[in-house]
């Protein structure tokens, strides 16, 4: 494996995000609860991440901050465009996926 020093480890880890995060808000059709039930995390998810990192270097940053950030828009905007009624059978499946904390 080819040795990276930190700094383009972490050059590299940004890109991929960055890369991850432009793809999320292309595919606004990818609902965050077929996320959720496919992958264990959704775009909510990243926000709050986003907003513990920041936090944990000391800067705080609020959720509708780190929401906007992920969406590309305030969440209340990207919502009415795009976010649909799950469907019971999507519930369903949240549901029995849910971790028990």
């Amino acid at each position: 494996m080819t040795k990276l020093t930190n700094e383009q480890q972490t050059a590299f880890e940004a890109a991929a995000f960055r890369r991850l995060v432009d793809h999320l808000r292309e595919r606004s059709d990818v609902q965050n609860i077929d996320l959720m039930n496919l992958a264990g995390f959704c775009r909510n998810c990243l926000s709050n991440w986003y907003r513990e990192a920041a936090e944990a270097e000391g800067i705080p940053i609020s959720k509708e901050e780190s929401r906007e950030i992920i969406y590309g828009e305030p969440y209340a905007d990207w919502q009415a465009k795009h976010q649909h009624e799950a469907s019971e059978a999507q519930k369903a499946v949240f549901e029995a996926n849910k971790p028990s904390h």
